[in-house]
Parts: structure tokens; C-alpha cells; sequence
């Protein structure tokens, strides 16, 4: 590690040293070097005594050896504001932060970029949506950006990473911890195809208040924000919020009236955001290129009749009413239900219920 990343690192490890304030410091002093260099009277002007006290005390060196060995492997890298890669939108937003930790893809910080978010405990038909829509914005050029988390993020990294542009995962930990678990996979295959980015340091573990701080760079990095399913009390319509008040432009596709699920999207559609019925509609709005037709995996059985679809709506529906709508046996039903679901056609839901997922775009 050269020293003038040393500066930028050893000063985003003061404890109370905020991006606020890193940022008055850079302001009123130019290079982290000068930072360091700074008497403490000129310091004591711009941050509170404590911070300049650790400044003057100089770099700890011993605090920056895990990076140091981190930064061996190629994948891994550290972006400062001074960096002529820095994300360019991100140089739009009020709070910035002063670097970024990435591993992976580096280069996909200055693609033309969406935000796709939504519920961790999504439903089947929001998880698909989520994944079609994402494909289809990557494969006509638009980086999925998200925040790895279970649920819509994932399914949206999903669909970005299986489109031609890839996707981008903001997390709220360091980057030598995958949070959730269950998506180590998923994050390994970011790592490899995607890119992973985090403002925190490395063994930063996972902590409440670091998830809304890192929605503005979600939002920050893209040209808009697709809201695919959030219930009224959601961190998605956080997300949501900050992307309007960057300037961005915000989606949400709606859903049944009775979902708790639906609530934050249509609150969002009543609030001025765009309702959108396929990747086109978010397309058009941005002036983009339109979508390219994604491949879609068991096409010819999801295109097959079944007599049970035709009494299978898209809201949940218990096997007892199936059966009575349909006219077919108990035994029929549920044999149908079961080579349905396996095709991706239907999904069970607690309580016994079942419910038809829509093909998406």
C-alpha cells in the first residue's frame, strides 16, 4: 500500500471521523497528506479536539496490515474521491463517501446503472419479477444495482448477473464478511462476474444503522430506482425517498390490493412514482434502448395449457376452492398443483395456499 492511500485509509479509521466531516477536512486542506500535516490549532477549526488529537498522533500503521494483505489480491481495490474512477453519479449525491471498497468488476462503478429493491421475504411472484425485470434491464445495457439481501435483492442480482451488463452489490459490512450467509454463493459469483462495494472497513460486521447509509449509494449509483414489492414500513421506500431527493427517477410495480406487500409500491405510485408493467416502461421513461427479449427457462411448458390455470388466479387460493372452481377431483388437483410448481408456473404459500406466477419482463 502506497502512502498516500495510507493517508485516506488511516484517516477514515478515526473513531467519530464521519464522511462529513472527512469531507470538511479535504475541503479546508487538499491530500490527506496535508490532513496529517495540518498544526493542530488548523485542525481544531474545522473537526472537534478528540478527532485532532488522533490526527496528530499520526497513521496507525498496525490497523492498516489487514488491508494491506487484503489489497494482494487483484480483485480487491480501494477508491478514493481523488480517483479518476471514482463513480461519477456518486459525485452528484450531498454525502459522498470519501472511499470505497470494491471487489470484482471495478469498472461497472461508471455504467449506466439501475437500483432494483425490494422486501427480504418476498413472495414467488415478487422474487420472479424482480429477476425478469433485472434480466432484461442488464441485457439492454443497464447495470443492476442492489443490496444483497435476501428476498428482491437477491433475485434482482440474480437476473443482472444472467443479463449481458452484470450487477453491483452495495453491502452494509466489510468485504470480508457476506451478509446474510445464505448468499455467499450469490456473492461469490458477484465477486467473480459483478462487483461488491462497501464503504465500511474491512471486519466491519453488520449492524443496523449501517444499512440506510449505505441506500444512498444504491440509489446514488443509478440512474433510477425500481420498487418491485415493500411493505409500508420498508427500508425500500428509504431507498425510494433518497432516490428522489438525489434526483432520480423512481418505479414501482403494483400488485394486489390485499398483499401487505403491495402497500409501499402503491404508495409510492400515489406519491408520483411510475407504475411499470414490464422493463419497457422503465426503458422508455429513462429514454433507453428497448429491452431485449430474455431467454426464459421451460418457455414451451410454461406456454403448455393446463384446464387447472384457468381457475387459478394470481391471488392465494386454497386446494379446497380449486377444486370447487374447477370441477376436478381433490386427487387431480393437487397432482397438477405439484407439476406446476415444479415447471415454475405456481407457487405454495403457507397456509396451504397456492398462487399463479405471472410470466414477467
Amino acid at each position: 500500500m502506497n502512502d498516500d492511500l495510507a493517508c485516506w485509509v488511516g484517516l477514515s479509521l478515526i473513531p467519530g471521523l464521519g464522511s462529513g466531516s472527512y469531507r470538511k477536512l479535504l475541503r479546508a486542506f487538499g491530500e490527506p497528506e496535508n490532513i496529517y500535516a495540518a498544526s493542530y490549532a488548523a485542525l481544531t477549526d474545522v473537526v472537534s479536539k478528540p478527532t485532532a488529537d488522533a490526527i496528530r498522533s499520526g497513521i496507525r500503521r498496525d490497523a492498516l496490515a489487514p488491508l494491506a494483505s487484503w489489497l494482494e489480491n487483484d480483485a480487491n481495490h480501494v477508491i478514493t474521491l481523488a480517483d479518476p474512477d471514482y463513480p461519477r453519479l456518486l459525485l452528484e449525491i450531498p454525502d459522498p463517501p470519501p472511499l470505497l471498497y470494491a471487489k470484482g468488476r471495478r469498472e461497472l462503478l461508471n455504467r449506466p446503472a439501475l437500483a432494483v429493491v425490494g422486501s427480504r421475504n418476498a413472495t414467488p411472484q415478487g422474487a420472479a419479477n424482480a429477476e425478469s425485470f433485472s434480466r432484461s434491464l442488464s441485457d439492454s445495457g443497464l447495470c443492476i444495482v442492489s443490496g444483497l439481501a435476501l428476498g428482491i435483492d437477491a433475485a434482482a442480482h440474480r437476473g443482472g448477473l444472467a443479463g449481458t451488463s452484470s450487477s453491483i452489490a452495495i453491502v452494509g459490512t466489510g468485504l470480508d464478511i457476506v451478509y446474510p450467509s445464505r448468499n455467499h454463493a450469490l456473492a461469490h459469483e458477484l465477486a467473480q462476474q459483478g462487483v461488491l462495494v462497501s464503504e465500511f472497513a474491512l471486519g466491519t460486521l453488520a449492524k443496523a444503522h449501517n444499512f440506510p447509509r449505505r441506500n444512498r449509494i444504491i440509489c446514488g449509483l443509478s440512474l433510477g430506482c425500481l420498487v418491485v414489492e415493500a411493505a409500508i414500513r420498508s427500508g425500500s421506500l428509504i431507498t425510494a425517498r433518497l432516490a428522489v431527493e438525489q434526483g432520480r427517477d423512481v418505479f414501482a410495480i403494483p400488485g394486489s390490493i390485499h398483499s401487505p406487500l403491495s402497500k409501499g409500491g402503491h404508495a409510492l405510485i400515489k406519491q408520483g412514482a411510475k407504475l411499470v408493467e414490464s422493463a419497457n416502461d422503465i426503458l422508455d421513461e429513462l429514454k433507453w434502448a428497448s429491452a431485449q427479449p430474455a431467454a426464459v427457462t421451460g418457455q414451451d411448458a410454461a406456454s403448455a395449457p393446463c384446464p387447472l390455470l384457468d381457475s387459478l388466479g394470481f391471488e392465494p387460493v386454497s386446494i379446497d376452492a380449486l377444486t370447487e372452481t374447477s370441477g376436478l377431483t381433490s386427487d387431480s388437483v393437487c397432482a397438477m398443483l405439484l407439476q406446476l410448481e415444479l415447471e415454475g408456473r405456481v407457487a405454495s404459500l403457507p397456509g396451504g395456499l397456492y398462487q399463479r406466477i405471472a410470466p414477467s419482463s
